[in-house]
């Protein structure tokens, strides 16, 4: 089976493109494309341009996901948690970057800021009723399911 291809444009010479940090990685890692290091205080979000637009193929998305080791040592992750790149999107990706920490936190020119999965997904057509079908779980929200 060969691999897909997902084209990818530079917009600026220092981009790098998306890399898989092993074999069997689900996210290609995306860094930042910066002039100069970018500090970012605790509490605050910036977006930090990779430099790149893309081509996702219809039917797919680029979902962009926190990067473990950023995260959890130094407590920057996408400020929207999972964002999303439409396969009709042909603008430069951003990472909306947050520090969760209690210092501030510099990312630097070059720095891996988020891992990207390309995903399928299914479009649906939305259609109104008055009813659902029952289940087992019915309206048991939060939590429910381990009682």
């Amino acid at each position: 089976m060969s691999t897909p291809i997902l084209r990818v444009k530079k917009l600026c010479a220092a981009a790098v493109l998306p890399q898989y940090g092993s074999a069997y990685a689900a996210g290609a890692d995306l860094a930042a494309c910066l002039d100069e290091a970018v500090t970012i205080a605790p509490g605050e979000t910036k977006l930090i341009p990779t430099g790149l637009a893309m081509e996702i193929p219809a039917g797919y998305a680029g979902l962009i996901y926190a990067r473990s080791g950023l995260a959890s040592k130094r407590g920057l992750a996408p400020a929207n948690k999972v964002g999303v790149i439409d396969a009709d999107y042909r603008g430069e990706v951003l990472v909306a970057l947050h520090n969760h920490a209690a210092q501030p936190q510099q990312v630097a020119p070059g720095e891996r800021i988020a891992q990207m999965v390309v995903a399928p997904f299914l479009a649906v057509a939305f259609e109104e009723t008055e009813t659902l079908e029952d289940t087992a779980r019915g309206g048991g929200g939060f939590g429910s399911t381990g009682k």
